[in-house]
C-alpha cells in the first residue's frame, strides 16, 4: 500500500517549484524555458535508478522522458504524458504574484497550478513511487514532461512523435483534462476526445492616408473592427453530439431545460440558464470562431493600410476544412470580399474508444474515492496532446479526481484566466487515483 500522504507531499513540493519556474509560452520560440523545469525534474528523480533523456529541439525548449521497464515485454505499455509550459498572464488581473506559488487556505495559486502542472507533478510522483518501491509492473511505464503544448506542441510531442516517437510511444495514454464532478449523482468527467483545429488569419487591405482626414478613408482597421464583430456574432450551426447528451443527462436538470438543451433549434436561448456552464455547453455545440489576435497601424496620425485578425477556430466532429472557410465566409457576409483569408490548417476532432482496460481501471480508481460514482466521457472543447496519440489509434485519455470544491464551470473558468489554483485536497485525490490505477493497469 502506498503512503500517500507521502506521496500529496512531494506533488505540492514539486508542483510549487514548477510554478516558479515559470515556463511561459507566449507563441514564440525563445520563450517557454522548460529547460527549467526539466533541471528541476532531473533533480527530483536524482537516485531512482531511472534512465532520464532530455530532448532540446530549440535552444531551452526542452522535455524529459523517463520508462519504468516491465517485467513482460508483451503486456500493454502506459504513458503518463503531462507539459511543463504555461500561458501568459495579465498581472493586474490577478489577486496574488502567479508565480509565487503561495499556499492560501488549502489552495496553491499560480499560473499552471491547474493546466497542468499539478498533474505533471503528480505523475512524476507516481512513477518515482513505483521506480523505487517493490511493485515490479508487467508493462512499461512512461513519464514525459514536454513542451510546447500551450502552443500546438511543435517544439514537443509533435517533434517527439516525428523525430523519437521511441521515447514516448506506448498502448495507453492519460493526459489532461478532467476529474471534475458533474451533476449531484456525481459523474467524473474523463476528456475521451477533443474537438478539432483550424487556424486562419483574416488580411484586410485598405488605403493609408492623413489620420487627420478620416471622412471616407478606407480604413483597415475600421473594417477589420467590423469583421471581428460579425465573427462574434457568429453562430455556427449546432450539432447535437452523443458526449453533450450524455452530459446533458448527467446534470439532471430540470426536464423542460434539458430538453431545450438537445433541441437545436433552441439551445442557444437556454445556455444562459447554465451559469458558469454556458460557455462550455456552447462549445460544446458549436464549432467556434474566436479572433483573439487584432493588429493594425503604423503611427497615430496614419489611416492603416492592413490589419490582420488571427482566429481560434475549434472544430466539431464530422466536419471538413470546407466548412470552416464556409462558416467564415457567411459570418462576413458582404465583407468577404473585402477580407483574404489565409492559412488551411485542419485538424479533425478525435475520440478514443471507453471499452478498454485502462478506461476500466479509471472507474476503479474513481469509485475507490468516491463509490456512488462513476466516469463521464466528455468531449474537450480544448486540445492536448491526447490528439497526437489518437490520430495513431492509440486510447488516450484525460483523467484527474478532483474533490467537491470544483464544479465544472469554475474549473474551466480557472484555465488561462485570473487567479489560477488547485486545492491540495484534489492534489490528494489525484495521486492517490493515479498510483491505484497505474498498480491496477500495469499488474
Amino acid at each position: 500500500m502506498s503512503d500517500y500522504d507521502a506521496l500529496t507531499r512531494q506533488t505540492v513540493d514539486l508542483l510549487r517549484d514548477l510554478i516558479r519556474n515559470a515556463c511561459v509560452n507566449d507563441g514564440t520560440p525563445d520563450s517557454g524555458g522548460e529547460i527549467r523545469s526539466v533541471r528541476t525534474l532531473e533533480g527530483f528523480f536524482a537516485g531512482s535508478g531511472l534512465d532520464l533523456e532530455v530532448v532540446e529541439p530549440h535552444p531551452g525548449r526542452a522535455s524529459l522522458i523517463a520508462r519504468v521497464r516491465g517485467t513482460d515485454p508483451t503486456a500493454p505499455t502506459l504513458a503518463l504524458v503531462g507539459h511543463l509550459d504555461v500561458v501568459p498572464v495579465d498581472e493586474d488581473g490577478w489577486t496574488r504574484d502567479p508565480f509565487a506559488a503561495e499556499i492560501v487556505d488549502g489552495e496553491i495559486w499560480g499560473r499552471g497550478a491547474l493546466d497542468m502542472l499539478y498533474l505533471t507533478a503528480s505523475y512524476a510522483v507516481v512513477t518515482r513511487a513505483i521506480a523505487t518501491g517493490s511493485f515490479r509492473p508487467r508493462g512499461d511505464l512512461v513519464f514525459a514532461a514536454v513542451a510546447d503544448e500551450e502552443d500546438g506542441s511543435r517544439l514537443g510531442v509533435e517533434w517527439l512523435t516525428d523525430n523519437r516517437l521511441d521515447l514516448i510511444d506506448a498502448d495507453y495514454v492519460l493526459t489532461e483534462s478532467g476529474g471534475a464532478m458533474v451533476g449531484p449523482r456525481p459523474l467524473i468527467s474523463t476528456a475521451v476526445g477533443e474537438k478539432g483545429i483550424a487556424g486562419r488569419r483574416l488580411v484586410v487591405r485598405g488605403t493609408p492616408g492623413h489620420g487627420s482626414a478620416p471622412w471616407g478613408a478606407r480604413n483597415a482597421a475600421v473594417i477589420a473592427a467590423d469583421a471581428v464583430t460579425r465573427l462574434a456574432r457568429y453562430r455556427a450551426p449546432v450539432q447535437i453530439t452523443p458526449d453533450w447528451r450524455r452530459y446533458v443527462h448527467a446534470l439532471e436538470l430540470e426536464p423542460a431545460l434539458a430538453e431545450r438543451l438537445l433541441d437545436r433549434h433552441r439551445i442557444d436561448g437556454a445556455l444562459n440558464e447554465l451559469g458558469s456552464l454556458a460557455g462550455f455547453a456552447h462549445a460544446s455545440t458549436h464549432t467556434t470562431i474566436s479572433p483573439n489576435i487584432v493588429r493594425a497601424g503604423v503611427k497615430d496620425n496614419v489611416i492603416p493600410a492592413l490589419a490582420t485578425i488571427t482566429l481560434d477556430i475549434r472544430v466539431l466532429p464530422d466536419l471538413a476544412a470546407t466548412d470552416v472557410d464556409a462558416y467564415l465566409r457567411e459570418a462576413l457576409g458582404d465583407l468577404a470580399d473585402d477580407v483574404e483569408i489565409e492559412g488551411d490548417e485542419f485538424a479533425a476532432a478525435t475520440r478514443s474508444a471507453v471499452d478498454t482496460p485502462l478506461f476500466h481501471s479509471l472507474g476503479k480508481a474513481v469509485r475507490r474515492a468516491y463509490p456512488d460514482a462513476d466516469l463521464l466521457p466528455v468531449l474537450s472543447v480544448g486540445g492536448s496532446d491526447a490528439r497526437f496519440y489518437r490520430r495513431r489509434g492509440i486510447p488516450a485519455y484525460g483523467f484527474a479526481l478532483l474533490s467537491r470544491h470544483w464544479d465544472y464551470g469554475t474549473f474551466r473558468q480557472l484555465f488561462h484566466g485570473n487567479d489560477e489554483r488547485i486545492d491540495i485536497g484534489s492534489i490528494a485525490l489525484t495521486v492517490a487515483a493515479l498510483d491505484t490505477v497505474v498498480h491496477d493497469f500495469l499488474d
